[in-house]
């Protein structure tokens, strides 16, 4: 066996938000459902019935149901996606040794070694179908040498499949496709390229690198190798053991609630400002209370991934509530935020929560440019206008 080889899946759960709808409530199979905000709102997700009408993600809700009047609009099971996520996390966690939780429906795999015991193939497609009998959800994968042909390969078996690429067999994969197959090749990329007359992954082969790097700039040559079959293998479980996280101790001691929960709201906003920055969603909130005799306790929840800074306030001052022995004098806090997954689009499109990221955001800005207190909440200005 050649130690060289890897073997790298990637796993996709099918139209993810859609499915979790369609589990709660049955009625919804073989319909066009369309998930997300309605009226202003946009399309977080939609069903393959809805696609066939050209509506896809992101697409304004108006929009979609101008080109689907009887789609079925929902996102009453939105508390449930972290849950439905979470779920086929543990699953592949008690399957596998190595694995990357890519966005909240999305894995990377790692399955080099197996094919001692198992058969990396075997193996990948009886988890596969293990994690569909389990939770009743779709999912289609792909299996090759590299991350990014796994991605095409799952991709490619969409709907609800599972294609392997051999090893050798890479450039017989790819070739025949778009260059708009290539993760990351956008619709300016795309045309761009077009204009030079690459229309396919084997024109970007047969093109010399120096040109590929004339036409496309630095990714050229990033371009030039996937065309050839060569990228990365690497999985990282960054999105499992980092953290972020900020504490604060006090020069004096303090038992008034009100100055706390100010201190909690700070903590927070400031962490949460960190985790937008690195687009970053927390799927866990850890309060830390340590008291003048240094006792320290600290209370975690897992909380549907999020961004938001109302949310993820909410649940720090009722993990606070929890956790706090009244009367008893506080020397620190701190709140830390773990299980990140990268952003996803889709994850801000519910209800007003796009609206809510992009006033974060904005805020985020105005701190950027003048400084970071700049902007406060309202809790916070009211309690410095008392003294």
């Amino acid at each position: 066996m050649n130690i060289n080889i890897r073997h790298i899946a990637h796993f996709d759960l099918d139209s993810f938000f859609v499915s979790v709808e369609i589990l709660n409530n049955p009625a919804l199979r073989g319909k066009p459902v369309l998930v997300g905000g309605y009226e202003r709102g946009v399309v977080a997700a939609c069903s393959y019935e809805a696609r066939k009408f050209g509506i896809h993600s992101a697409m304004p809700m108006k929009r979609a149901m101008q080109l689907c009047p009887h789609a079925i609009v929902t996102n009453a099971s939105r508390s449930q996606y972290s849950k439905y996520s979470r779920w086929v996390t543990e699953i592949i966690a008690e399957k596998v040794p190595l694995f990357e939780k890519a966005s909240i429906d999305e894995f990377y795999i790692d399955f080099t070694g197996m094919d001692k015991f198992f058969g990396a193939s075997k193996y990948a497609k009886e988890l596969r179908e293990f994690i569909k009998k389990e939770t009743g959800l779709p999912i289609s994968g792909g299996l090759s040498s590299a991350r990014f042909i796994s991605k095409i390969a799952t991709n490619e078996a969409k709907p609800n499949g599972f294609l392997e690429v051999p090893h050798g067999k890479e450039k017989e994969f790819l070739w025949p496709l778009g260059i708009e197959k290539i993760n990351g090749v956008g619709k300016q990329t795309e045309q761009n390229l077009k204009s030079f007359g690459l229309y396919t992954i084997e024109d970007i082969a047969k093109t010399p690198i120096e040109l590929m790097e004339r036409y496309a700039g630095k990714w050229g040559e990033a371009l030039w190798h996937k065309a050839h079959g060569i990228g990365s293998a690497e999985i990282t479980t960054d999105w499992e053991q980092k953290s972020m996280s900020h504490e604060n101790t006090f020069d004096t001691d303090y038992t008034d609630i009100i100055f706390l929960h100010k201190e909690l709201v700070r903590l927070t906003e400031k962490t949460a400002y960190s985790l937008r920055e690195d687009e970053k969603l927390t799927g866990c909130v850890t309060v830390k209370i340590r008291y003048s005799d240094f006792e320290t306790t600290s209370r975690q929840e897992t909380v549907d991934y999020t961004a938001l800074d109302d949310v993820l306030i909410a649940k720090v001052k009722d993990l606070f509530n929890k956790s706090y022995q009244k009367g008893r004098p506080v020397r620190l806090l701190g709140v830390r935020f773990s299980h990140m997954i990268p952003f996803t689009m889709q994850m801000s499109l519910f209800d007003n929560n796009a609206e809510k990221l992009n006033l974060y955001k904005a805020v985020d800005d105005i701190k950027d440019r003048f400084g970071s207190k700049s902007v406060s909440k309202a809790v916070v200005v009211k309690k410095a206008d008392k003294k």
